[in-house]
């Protein structure tokens, strides 16, 4: 109902800036200038498996404790986050800006773990092991906008480029060297990766600023999966691309 509401909203504000044209705080009269934005995203992996990845989990692990056989599903579901950030916009051409958007980001990352056929208890065939990976990421995406040309108080644009994502969460909670059970093993991500993303968005202005609201789509380039001594949750797994789906309302 909120998302709904506030979309609705949104539809109203572009409506309402059709009717004469704003001044924008005089944004389009300098080539650089700053500003904020707020970020909702949603992130999912992408699983690549080993060839013998339901084998796996059957030849790792010198730790004591239980560690299940009959793994029959790895599964990522998407995970939401939000981002806050500020924005540095040097204009190229034009229709073409350079944008330097830098954004701390907390998000946690799920993936869930099927394991059959096992005797856990009466009644029960199978075991679910969810593995949440938390992380506070500085972001700097650094992309072209392409703009077309004003209409009134109206601006369509894409946006295209590449991002450096680095992890600044403590490593003391994500330590497998201090844990003894297997089944507590963490699944850590690399401290630093890049993407590439590619977005549409819209300049709506208004009479002292211009509102963005964008829409944007990023890959990992490689894999996020940290290589560490095999276990349980991470022997099965090949590599672990990640993508995010991000809206953004930028305020410049």
């Amino acid at each position: 109902m909120k998302i709904k509401l506030f979309f609705f909203s949104l539809l109203m504000l572009i409506v309402s800036t059709g009717k004469a044209q704003n001044w924008g705080g005089g944004i389009d009269d300098t080539d650089l200038h700053f500003g904020f934005t707020f970020q909702y995203l949603s992130s999912e992996y992408k699983v690549l498996k080993k060839a013998d990845w339901k084998e796996s989990p059957g030849y790792i692990s010198d730790l004591p404790g239980y560690v299940p056989r009959g793994l029959s599903s790895i599964a990522a579901k998407p995970s939401p986050g939000f981002g806050i950030g500020f924005v540095v916009n040097q204009k190229v051409l034009e229709n073409v800006d350079l944008r330097l958007t830098p954004v701390l980001v907390f998000n946690d990352r799920v993936l869930t773990y099927r394991f059959e056929n096992i005797p856990i208890s009466p009644g029960q065939e199978f075991l679910e092991v969810e593995k949440k990976v938390q992380s506070t990421l500085v972001e700097f995406p650094l992309g072209l906008k392409i703009k077309s040309n004003r209409r009134n108080n109206f601006r369509a644009y894409m946006i295209g480029g590449i991002k450096y994502s680095a992890d600044i969460s403590s490593k003391k909670k994500s330590d497998n060297t201090k844990v003894t059970d297997p089944m507590e093993m963490f699944l850590n991500n690399k401290r630093s990766f890049l993407s590439y993303e590619a977005g549409l968005g819209m300049d709506l202005y208004f009479e002292y600023f211009k509102m963005s609201p964008e829409l944007k789509l990023s890959y990992s380039l490689d894999n996020v999966m940290k290589r560490e001594a095999p276990h349980v949750f991470s022997n099965p797994i090949d590599k672990l691309m990640l993508r995010h789906v991000t809206f953004s309302l930028f305020f410049e």
